[in-house]
């Protein structure tokens, strides 16, 4: 049983909860998103803050940092891009009538998703909307974007996939992926009976991984729409996924992670040792981080199942987990709970 860490440093100017964190990719920085209506930008060297970002007009749901601009989104249906020097605003996106859920840069394009029962893919650079993705009955709460890929056979599926595959999962109980480059809807993904609040995407598979208030995990096949498998063993809802080296962890209600075989369904192992939902997942090197509703982090090493350390100092549940190597034998996490961060 592993013991338990104090924080090498806590973040704590946000004055409301912090909804989610990123890390920029060469780990510099790291972006917070806040019930505040803030996001701060943060180093990782010191711990201290590097810009303040003000302009929404309600809280901000999510983030994510790229090497020169961060994005944010928020409860006022905007999406926003900050220059990461200044902090200055360079754009606004428009166009949501709710809640923005998620956001997701890739490919120079920003992918949305809302309250208002759509997806969005924007230009970065122009702030205008390239598609709206209509057809859900309920909000839109995840999604994956699965760059194009070169497919032998049918030409019209290699046209169909030639701007790549968003795939979406809604509170409707569905998955759906789409075509980017027309906005038309490739497959929808039936099968849960339960909101859909997590996947992951195995692009060089073709194969999507969901999970659901059902309590299951299901596995399909983006380009066919076929259900391929389903994993049920959870007694709760299933919160969030990570798939790494062909094995799927499933976080949920239940307390417990699971670690499964993606390509047969097979569970191999479970994690106990939370003492409410596991919230928040996240693998580096042979070690599965959690982050869960009793307020503390864990880290379990992934082959054996084994508690390696217990990471309290938070007051309540654990939203988002990053890692990021902090000096020779040491790891840091920052983790985004209640109002502040905290590297472990």
């Amino acid at each position: 049983m592993g013991g338990g860490r104090s924080a090498l440093r806590v973040c704590a100017d946000h004055r409301g909860g912090i909804n989610w964190l990123s890390l920029s990719p060469d780990g510099q920085r790291l972006l917070t998103g806040s019930e505040d209506g803030t996001a701060r930008l943060w180093s990782t060297a010191d711990g201290q803050c590097c810009a303040l970002l003000q302009g929404h007009e309600s809280y901000v749901t999510f983030c994510q940092l790229e090497d020169e601009a961060a994005f944010t989104c928020s409860a006022d249906c905007t999406i926003r891009r900050w220059d990461v020097l200044t902090g200055q605003c360079l754009q606004v996106y428009r166009g949501h009538t709710s809640i923005v859920n998620r956001i997701l840069v890739a490919n120079n394009q920003l992918f949305s998703s809302s309250y208002d029962r759509t997806a969005r893919v924007w230009s970065v650079d122009e702030g205008q909307m390239c598609q709206e993705f209509r057809g859900h009955r309920n909000c839109v709460l995840t999604l994956a974007y699965s760059v194009p890929w070169d497919l032998p056979g049918a030409s019209c599926v290699e046209e169909a996939v030639a701007g790549g595959l968003l795939v979406t999962g809604s509170t409707d109980g569905t998955a759906k992926v789409w075509q980017v480059a027309s906005g038309c809807c490739h497959q929808t993904l039936r099968g849960h009976t339960g909101a859909v609040l997590c996947l992951v995407l195995d692009a060089p598979g073709h194969t999507a991984f969901t999970g659901s208030t059902d309590a299951t995990i299901r596995a399909w096949d983006i380009l066919s729409g076929e259900q391929l498998r389903v994993f049920r063993e959870h007694q709760g809802s299933v919160i969030c996924l990570e798939l790494v080296n062909r094995l799927v962890y499933s976080g949920s209600a239940d307390k417990t992670v699971k670690c499964w075989l993606a390509d047969t369904g097979e569970r191999v192992r479970t994690f106990t040792a939370h003492r409410r939902s596991v919230s928040a997942l996240k693998y580096h090197a042979g070690t599965l981080f959690t982050g869960s509703g009793d307020a503390c982090a864990r880290a379990f090493d992934a082959q054996s199942g084994e508690l390696r350390r217990v990471f309290r100092g938070h007051a309540f549940i654990i939203n988002c987990l990053q890692y990021h190597p902090f000096k020779k034998n040491h790891k840091k996490i920052p983790i985004s709970p209640n109002r502040s961060t905290h590297a472990l």
